[in-house]
């Protein structure tokens, strides 16, 4: 999920959506452009990522392949106008807005290859 085009004020706080509520996980301005960060929410690892145009993620932290939580870690970009990150894993690519992979539809147990995604906002 992103958040409109305007930027944030740095000291806006960045909430995740879970079982119908929403959680402060950081202030905008703590997350760097192009990484990634772990929130645990409603005890999941949420990994939140900010684009370099200001845009939010929320996704899942656990690597579909491999079972690690690292997709954190791992490197954000884009296939043509879909935002990516890039396990750091095996380099499985993942949409960011669906979660849905886009090398392997099918992870090795037998599971659709996806990242859970969340809703993110910000407010001031």
């Amino acid at each position: 999920m992103t958040v409109d085009t305007q930027v944030p004020a740095a000291t806006a706080v960045v909430e995740i959506a879970h079982d119908e509520r929403w959680t402060a996980v950081c202030r905008y301005g703590e997350l760097v452009p192009g990484r990634g960060v772990t929130a645990l929410v409603g005890g999941e690892q949420v990994a939140v990522f900010r684009d370099r145009a200001g845009a939010l993620y929320a996704v899942a932290n656990t690597d579909p392949f491999s079972r690690a939580s690292v997709i954190s870690r791992g490197i954000v970009g884009s296939r043509g106008d879909t935002p990516v990150v890039v396990s750091p894993m095996y380099k499985q690519a993942f949409d960011l807005r669906t979660g849905k992979c886009l090398d392997e539809p099918t992870a090795p147990d037998g599971s659709a290859a996806r990242l859970s995604v969340w809703p993110v906002r910000v407010t001031a």
